[in-house]
């Protein structure tokens, strides 16, 4: 009977000891109380912002992460008749009254002939020279730059005014070599789309360069119009007309693909790195697509989403706000999912590239972990007294 109590004790400090050895219970990160108690001297980063996910704080980040509108910031009105400029190339044609007095029919390169005998003339194709000028015959140099071809026309036409017999004038764009915008990044083919008096849009240059190579879901639009930059993702521009805003000259289109996507760790249904569309998706999304919450192990109240904050997002508790090299704010938001309310806070939260969503183990599972311990290293032990009676 000794012997078997010293051997059951014998038990005991076995399965403490190990526990001890442990360290810990094992688990597949912190709990909720650690992550809460962020002034811990064991935390490596000091300074983490601790925020609770309430409706107030949904509709700040939403209203931040809504601005981004090229409506709004280039504007949305048709683009004026664009000007002539140095390196443009230019085609006049000038036609004479009968008898032509100054461009006879034997000089022209085209000779077209009316019931009135009109007669056309087609002068060689030429560059706007970097001074803004061009050589007409008998007229000089012409100012050519900052005038649009129907004000060029009329001036050509008034400079031959007594020398030309009644002359007419047309100007035509040969090639368009300043009035043009860019589109580069993940197109079919770079190119260089001419701007014309039809107002071109921005899916007019997409498609002028053979559309998009990777996902329109996956796809983000950067404009760069002067020293303005701005970022939309492709399918809100598809999806509201307001976004395909008419071009400028020297605009610059880039497609960008980015494969934004989050990583969710803990009592989740699964731990993954989920991809997600540019055009974003809401918490609530993000825990359907990672299955949900561990029905055995996860804690609903201690739902965590770890995030690398702009400094400016939210009014912070804690003081003085701790930010990273780059000018970012580390911030866990926090959110109850035993409170109902806090499914509609899911439904507005956005998720940003690079979220980590970290389910808690509830505690009760940390004790059945603990138990499941102590008892796998007393059975052997037990097994060994129920072989000696």
């Amino acid at each position: 009977m000794k012997f078997r109590l010293a051997l059951t004790h014998l038990a005991l400090l076995s399965a403490t000891a190990a526990i001890t050895a442990c360290g810990v219970v094992p688990s597949s990160g912190p709990t909720k109380a650690q992550i809460e108690d962020h002034s811990s001297e064991s935390t490596k980063i000091t300074g983490i912002q601790i925020v609770d996910l309430t409706d107030d704080v949904a509709r700040t980040l939403w209203r931040e992460r809504q601005g981004a509108d090229f409506a709004a910031t280039f504007g949305n009105a048709h683009v004026p008749v664009a000007s002539i400029g140095s390196g443009d190339v230019l085609e006049v044609s000038v036609w004479e009254a009968p008898p032509a007095t100054l461009f006879s029919p034997a000089a022209a390169l085209t000779d077209v002939s009316s019931a009135g005998g009109t007669h056309v003339t087609v002068l060689p194709a030429q560059m706007v020279d970097a001074e803004g000028n061009i050589d007409v015959p008998f007229a000089g140099r012409i100012r050519a730059a900052g005038h649009t071809v129907n004000e060029l026309s009329a001036g050509i036409a008034r400079a031959l005014k007594g020398k030309a017999n009644q002359p007419q004038v047309l100007v035509r764009v040969v090639k368009n070599a300043t009035s043009y915008a860019t589109v580069v990044g993940d197109v079919t083919s770079s190119t260089r789309v001419e701007l014309t008096a039809g107002g071109e849009r921005l899916l007019d240059a997409l498609a002028s360069a053979g559309g998009v190579r990777q996902q329109v879901d996956k796809t983000t639009i950067q404009l760069t119009r002067g020293a303005t930059v701005q970022s939309l993702p492709l399918q809100t521009i598809i999806r509201d007309p307001r976004q395909n805003i008419p071009l400028n000259p020297r605009d610059v289109i880039t497609a960008l693909f980015q494969p934004y996507s989050f990583t969710v760790l803990g009592a989740s249904g699964k731990n993954d790195e989920i991809s997600f569309e540019a055009q974003g998706i809401t918490l609530s999304q993000a825990l359907a697509r990672s299955g949900g919450l561990n029905d055995a192990r996860a804690n609903p109240q201690g739902v965590f989403i770890f995030r690398m904050e702009k400094a400016d997002a939210l009014a912070w508790n804690m003081k003085p706000v701790y930010t990273t090299a780059d000018g970012k704010v580390p911030v866990i938001y926090r959110l109850d999912l035993k409170d109902p309310g806090s499914f509609f806070v899911a439904q507005s939260f956005m998720m940003d590239n690079r979220d980590t969503v970290y389910v808690s183990n509830a505690p009760v599972a940390e004790l059945q972990k603990f138990m499941n311990l102590v008892f796998s290293g007393l059975y052997p032990t037990l097994s060994v007294i129920n072989a000696t009676k």
